[in-house]
């Protein structure tokens, strides 16, 4: 079992006062069977007008809030602590079922439908920022023969995307399309965990999006820097024959998620668990300033974390 504090401020500076604003939050943690949340807060500045919380159409923990009195500038500042117990996979990839077989069990009309599968078929079609087209499907085919076990195959997938494309922060936005980012190898983790998913619901085959925390490790003997770390995305994979039926990868690290990913929300893809979305009126030009500190807690420690200053 692993152990963090993770403190994760957003701020933004409008070029003008805002009249009128409502958010929605994905800042939360997702409860899983791997994953306990100790302790969360979020503190909003100006205070909102209301707040409410809930969970959305994928059953994340979301915060809605509104503000009704001009403002200039908004920062959320979230804090929690979090328990993540191992989750990799305890069978071997090659024992999973051959890909064509789950393909077959998610298609349109299959009969009798399992009840996981029908839940799984939500994550088998196009969304706002992951295209199903040929061109995606042919990336994928090397690593999906006839008759590969589908962990197998999508192992080989993510080592492909790992291998094959440069991690470059100045290369996308958040706008970019996945076809550019098949086209120009480029890109950070949010255009991986797309592609990576494109490549899969093209098999037809089910994967959601993943996004929260992983733990980064300083250089030896470098202390680790409040606020340098940043939000991570990776993807989950439907694979039914074990544990929850869902196994994570991480395209951009080349590994399955265990321990040091924190997981936040799940969704389509990221337009569906944006940290902070939504709408304004007034504001003129603004741009978010994002800080991340993930800090390891010891299993006897006290709750004791420094907070982004």
């Amino acid at each position: 079992m692993a152990r963090y504090h993770v403190a994760h401020e957003t701020r933004y500076a409008y070029g003008a006062p805002v009249s009128l604003s409502q958010q929605q939050l994905h800042l939360s943690p997702r409860i899983l069977p791997w994953q306990h949340c100790e302790a969360h807060h979020i503190d909003i500045d100006p205070p909102p007008n209301w707040r409410r919380y809930g969970r959305d159409a994928f059953d994340n923990p979301v915060l809605w809030v509104s503000f009704e009195t001009p403002h200039e500038a908004l920062t959320v500042h979230s804090t929690l602590t979090v328990e993540v117990m191992p989750h990799r996979p305890t069978f071997a990839p090659e024992e999973t079922l051959p890909w064509e077989t789950v393909r077959d069990r998610l298609a349109y009309g299959a009969t009798p439908p399992d009840e996981d599968d029908l839940v799984a078929t939500r994550f088998l079609f196009e969304s706002p920022f992951v295209r199903i087209k040929h061109e995606f499907a042919a990336y994928a085919g090397e690593c999906f023969p006839e008759g590969q076990p589908l962990l197998a195959g999508a192992m080989a997938l993510m080592e492909k995307i790992h291998r094959e494309f440069e991690f470059d922060p100045e290369a996308t936005t958040v706008a970019t399309p996945v076809l550019e980012v098949l086209q120009r190898k480029r890109g950070v983790c949010q255009d991986f965990a797309h592609l990576m998913i494109a490549c899969l619901r093209s098999l037809g085959l089910a994967a959601r999006y993943a996004s929260g925390y992983l733990l980064t490790h300083p250089p030896p003997g470098r202390p680790r820097l409040v606020g340098a770390d940043a939000s991570h995305a990776w993807v989950s994979l439907y694979c039914p024959g074990g544990g929850d039926g869902w196994v994570d990868l991480d395209p951009t690290n080349n590994l399955l998620p265990d321990t040091e990913h924190i997981t936040i929300a799940m969704g389509r893809d990221f337009s569906d668990i944006s940290p902070l979305r939504g709408v304004i009126l007034g504001g003129g030009s603004h741009e978010p300033e994002v800080a991340v500190t993930v800090t390891p807690l010891d299993p006897e420690e006290v709750e004791a974390a420094p907070d982004v200053p």
